[in-house]
């Protein structure tokens, strides 16, 4: 292990190793266990949550206490934690695969009984795609519940196996790969009244499609549905009588050569069953709200600023979003006036803002923090009158040594976009010196792995290495999100092509400063960052000297059908590119030292994948290293993660120092 020249006594235990520093005598490295389990190096959280009982107070809470803060004056007294909401009754609950009713007089009513194991009721669909996260949908009065239901029987299974049994037992799991069948999926609507159950009437496309996010109307009377074809390119927002399920409408529609990628729900004007905010990409090229009429079908952009927003809340007049308008790197919140059309930004200092409105929409708690702001929070009314900060967190890794983490950007390889990145340099960085590089890759869609928010999203793991003696560099590329359309639908048809290129792009810049050195080149990255892993040592042989890849595609057509065909479509449409991007045959390139780590028990990229890499290795000849963990799951948590990254850290200690 490789200790800061500058200390002048280092004392090890089985625990912790400190770097004792003459003049302060409290000064220490990071280690492992800080790296991965130590939460104390996370920024202390006094979650702010609005006062039931009083509009004009807020409740946070320090270690031991909580508080009632008035929202003008800021005088705080003492008071009793916030009571967790219970599950009342009337309400619905899962039972193996099934849903069941449960009435405010204590009886129950099963509103479905499938004893078929395929038949799977209540629970999120599409492997949680589309931003689907839950399967239960309860009208506003409470008085239907409309629910998803999944046919898996001609979903194929893919073995798994459990080695905590004497002999070992094989647990199937479903598993749709691209271009096979997939589930089949309804939505159910159970009228609490008569206990009666209807299915929506969708005819729309075939019956592998995608029916997305169930959104009541604010009346209870009806459900309207994004419809999307398995092609992901055509999508229909649809809208059914909830009484009997009968088709009453399309609204909209949406198309893309590229794909469509319906990710959320609808959110009506409060108190109006006609209007409603609608969230798309697809129109004007970024992510913005639009203002829909179902009566008109009208479809109005209502925010129109080329930058990626998010909707997070209305009152009466005013809708209030995040939008990236400011920087690609931070999240601000603002709010616009349905009725005169202004818009006013609420937080002010730059930075990444989680933002809470309270139940009047009168204020908001601003939550936020940047490059070297730890955490702040803040009070601000939603008229822009007042803003006043509350709380100001001290940096929690203050007694460690931090090497400086630097915030910038680099071109894109086409020369279109600033891609930014992080960058930090060895404890006791010499510029006079070269030192090994590793870069930190993820790559792939929906990620944002820079952000100007406390120490610009470190991974502990990098300061770790950055204090071990490597230059450590991670950049966003092309397919990333909060970018708009363009930026993020390069990637499509071709996984990994232009990310690569924007990799390399920022990889040269790096290596053009003397003190990084150009011999010594290592890459690491999980599941789509695995796949980059390999991509770039393949693909770049003479750059990358070594690399460690995490649970990674190796060829998309043993990735699931949601994600797989939306980015790559099928082999039967896009064979050129399947074999393009494919790492069969890029195998034997591979010059470097490789670590693949899999968990045995993987059931988002199986280890089907990273096997037949290992098996094309061995017909070509190539040596590569494999190390499975055989009870993880595709993230590796907990104790096996602790010993996960002490695995990849020796594995660049031993071969690229």
């Amino acid at each position: 292990m490789k200790i800061a020249t500058f200390q002048a006594v280092v004392i090890a235990t089985l625990a912790t190793v400190f770097s004792v520093s003459a003049q302060t005598a409290d000064r220490k490295l990071l280690t492992m266990e800080d790296a991965i389990l130590n939460k104390s190096l996370i920024p202390q959280k006094y979650p702010v949550e609005w006062s039931a009982e009083n509009p004009r107070e807020y409740i946070t809470a320090t270690a031991d206490k909580h508080y009632a803060v008035d929202i003008r004056t800021g005088k705080r007294r003492t008071t009793a934690a916030p009571s967790k909401k219970s599950e009342g009754l009337p309400r619905a609950e899962l039972r193996d695969n099934n849903i069941v009713w449960l009435y405010a007089d204590g009886t129950e009513h099963k509103v479905t009984d499938f004893s078929d194991r395929n038949i799977v009721c209540g629970t999120s669909v599409s492997r949680n795609e589309f931003g689907i996260g839950n399967g239960l949908f309860p009208s506003p009065d409470n008085s239907r519940l409309a629910f998803y239901i999944k046919d898996e029987s001609r979903v194929s299974t893919f073995p798994l196996v459990d080695i905590t049994t004497r002999t070992g037992t094989l647990e199937e799991i479903k598993y749709p790969m691209n271009g096979m069948p997939s589930e089949r999926i309804k939505v159910g609507v159970y009228d609490t009244a008569t206990r009666r159950v209807v299915y929506l009437d969708v005819i729309d496309f075939d019956e592998e499609r995608y029916l997305i996010h169930p959104t009541w109307s604010p009346d209870s009377r009806d459900i309207y549905v994004q419809v999307l074809d398995r092609r992901q390119k055509n999508m229909h927002l649809n809208r059914y009588n909830a009484s009997d399920g009968r088709f009453v409408a399309t609204i909209l529609t949406e198309h893309s050569d590229r794909y469509v990628e319906p990710s959320h729900p609808l959110y009506f004007i409060d108190g109006d069953s006609d209007k409603f905010i609608y969230t798309t990409n697809n129109r004007d090229g970024y992510r913005n709200l639009y203002l829909c009429s179902v009566s008109q079908g009208s479809v109005e952009r209502f925010t129109a600023v080329d930058a990626d927003v998010t909707y997070i809340g209305q009152s009466g007049d005013a809708v209030y979003y995040y939008s990236a308008e400011v920087s690609p790197i931070e999240r601000h919140l603002f709010r616009k006036s349905l009725r005169t059309g202004k818009t006013l930004r609420l937080t002010r200092e730059a930075g990444w803002h989680n933002c809470t409105l309270s139940p009047d929409s009168r204020y908001f708690a601003d939550d936020y923090s940047s490059l070297d702001t730890p955490r702040v929070v803040a009070i601000g009314s939603t008229d822009g009158g007042f803003y006043r900060e509350e709380f100001r967190a001290d940096n929690p890794s203050k007694e460690y040594n931090y090497s400086t983490i630097e915030l910038g950007s680099v071109r894109s390889a086409d020369g279109k976009y600033d891609n930014y990145y992080r960058l930090i340099k060895p404890l006791d960085f010499d510029p006079s010196k070269r030192y090994p590089v590793i870069l930190y890759v993820y790559g792939g869609p929906h990620s944002q792995l820079v952000r100007n928010d406390f120490q610009a999203t470190l991974r502990r793991w990098e300061m770790y290495m950055a204090q071990h003696g490597y230059v450590v560099f991670v950049m966003e590329n092309r397919g990333t999100a909060n970018r708009g359309a363009e930026y993020e639908q390069a990637i499509h048809r071709r996984c990994g092509k232009c990310e690569m290129e924007d990799q390399m792009a920022g990889l040269r810049w790096l290596l053009s400063h003397e003190w990084a050195d150009s011999t010594r080149v290592g890459v690491h990255g999980w599941s789509y960052g695995g796949f980059m892993t390999i991509s770039l040592m393949t693909n770049y042989p003479e750059v990358f000297k070594v690399g460690v890849a995490g649970g990674p595609v190796i060829d998309w057509k043993w990735y699931e059908v949601m994600y797989g065909e939306r980015y790559m479509e099928t082999e039967q449409t896009n064979a050129e590119g399947f074999a393009e991007v494919s790492l069969i045959p890029r195998a034997k390139d591979l010059k470097g030292k490789l670590l693949i780590c899999q968990g045995a028990m993987d059931r988002t990229v199986v280890w089907l994948q990273s096997l037949n890499f290992i098996d094309e290795c061995i017909k070509q000849n190539i040596q590569v290293d494999y190390f499975p963990y055989p009870r993880a799951d595709h993230n590796v948590v907990k104790r096996d993660r602790v010993h996960l990254m002490q695995k990849v850290t020796d594995y660049f200690e031993d071969f690229l120092k």
